[in-house]
Formats: C-alpha cells, sequence, structure tokens
C-alpha cells in the first residue's frame, strides 16, 4: 500500500480535490483531507499551511493543494521547511516537478484547470521518481533556513 497523501483546499478548490480524492481511492492510495469540507469561503493561506505542517512534521511524504489557481496555496505551503510545492498545468510539468525538483506537494488549480486534464497531471506527479544526480544538487540548495 502507498503511504498515506495530506490533501487541502479552499472553497474554489473544493470540487476537484473531491474528484482528487477518488482518484487517489481508485489508484489504492490512502489520504488525509485537512479541508475545507464546502464551497462556503475560507482563506486558501490557511489549507496550504495545513497540508505544509503535515510534511514538516514527517507525518505525510507528499501532499496536494487546490485552490482557484494552484498558484496562492502553492506560495503558502512553500513557506514551510521541506517542503516543495509546484503547480502543475500539464502532464509535462508535473513529471518535471518530480524528476528534476522532488516536488512533494502538487499544487491544482480548480478554476484553471480542465479537471479531466488534473487528474491525468496528478497520475502522472504519483507516477514519476525523482531522478536525483545533479538535480539532488540542486534541490539541497533551495532550503535558506
Amino acid at each position: 500500500m502507498a503511504d498515506p497523501i495530506i490533501v487541502g483546499s479552499d472553497h474554489a478548490g473544493f470540487a476537484l480535490k473531491q474528484e482528487v480524492k477518488a482518484e487517489l481511492d481508485r489508484l489504492g492510495v490512502p489520504w488525509e483531507d485537512v479541508g475545507t469540507d464546502s464551497e462556503a469561503p475560507v482563506d486558501y493561506p490557511d489549507l496550504g499551511h495545513k497540508v505544509a505542517e503535515g510534511i514538516e512534521a514527517g507525518r505525510f511524504g507528499r501532499g496536494i493543494v487546490v485552490c482557484g489557481s494552484g498558484i496562492g496555496i502553492s506560495i503558502a505551503a512553500n513557506r514551510h521547511r521541506g517542503v516543495r510545492a509546484a503547480v502543475a498545468w500539464d502532464e509535462d510539468t508535473a513529471r518535471l516537478s518530480r524528476e528534476h525538483n522532488d516536488a512533494n506537494v502538487l499544487a491544482l488549480g480548480g478554476r484553471s484547470l480542465d479537471h479531466g486534464l488534473a487528474l491525468r497531471i496528478l497520475r502522472v506527479w504519483l507516477e514519476t521518481k525523482f531522478d536525483g544526480g545533479r538535480h539532488a544538487r540542486r534541490v539541497e540548495k533551495i532550503e535558506t533556513r
């Protein structure tokens, strides 16, 4: 069984997050949802921080965050040590975020992505391994604290 993934979204990402969780179920990947639980307005940083805190504390190896564009929630998540959140807008960016950057958080745009494409991005991101090698040296240089 795969390691559990922590997931979170704001209201604009809620519908896509529900589809992401269903896809994780189909793939046999366990998950924990830290919110939100509806389309009622909430602040995306709060959910980005919740997901990132799970990664930072070592309780989860990977996470998925969703807001309207994926950008704001990824910025919040990236404020945490050891979190490398990447916004992916197609399969290539998802693959490269894993191969080259060892992204441990996938950020998706609930309003900016076709949901079918978002699920393809998710599958590529889950299946792709970090290449290491020259990329490992670069990833090590990301942390500043």
